[in-house]
């Protein structure tokens, strides 16, 4: 949690922006991740702020929505966050899109991190292939950036978004930090059983998070 103004949502709940995608998005991939792997997920998520102690009792942490909601940590949250990642967290990022967008994060992160660049995941990293092997990245677009075009299919339209899957690693190479930057994965989990957003995108929504959370959980 972190302080915003404003926000948006879909199917009647308006949300702030750090969760934006909440509860849809939540009910779709737990529910996921239950069946497709051996992890007792719980039903919900839990809403913490960084400050708040109990940040140190989950190895997972998903921040959604830098950029247009103003992520701007204090110097005691960047402090706390810097804590939580060096003992052993992980920390998701996902819907930002744009240069604005990856100066609020890439500022954010300056503070928490102040000596650990950000760079390139590289396809042979072990997030990409820890119980999925993700080989074909596809860039995950928001509920936005669909359009329906000729015949009535689904057009993705995303003009001049690149899709960019970025991280900071520690001392030892494991990834502390992982960036879901122009993509919007929560998306591709609230719209699941929407007909108009692509199965394939949600099929690689749901294995990217799976990923995501294993890696969390074992490294």
């Amino acid at each position: 949690m972190y302080p915003t103004v404003g926000g948006g949502g879909s199917h009647g709940y308006f949300q702030p922006w750090w969760a934006i995608d909440y509860p849809l998005a939540e009910e779709h991939f737990l529910t996921a991740l239950n069946r497709l792997t051996k992890i007792r997920a719980a039903t919900d998520s839990w809403h913490l702020e960084l400050t708040d102690d109990r940040i140190f009792e989950h190895p997972f942490l998903f921040l959604q929505q830098p950029g247009q909601g103003g992520w701007d940590p204090t110097p005691l949250e960047a402090s706390r966050l810097r804590e939580y990642l060096l003992r052993g967290g992980f920390l998701l990022v996902d819907d930002f899109h744009g240069e604005y967008d990856w100066a609020v994060m890439r500022d954010a992160m300056a503070r928490v991190l102040p000596d650990r660049e950000i760079i390139e995941i590289p396809d042979n990293d072990t997030i990409m292939h820890v119980f999925y092997d993700l080989t074909d990245r596809k860039q995950l677009p928001g509920e936005r950036h669909l359009r329906i075009g000729p015949g009535g299919q689904t057009v993705v339209y995303m003009p001049g978004e690149v899709a960019h899957w970025r991280g900071i690693y520690d001392d030892k190479g494991r990834l502390m930090v992982a960036m879901n930057f122009n993509m919007d994965m929560g998306d591709s989990w609230e719209h699941a059983d929407d007909p108009r957003y692509p199965a394939e995108l949600t099929v690689q929504g749901y294995q990217l998070g799976v990923n995501y959370v294993l890696y969390s959980m074992t490294h």
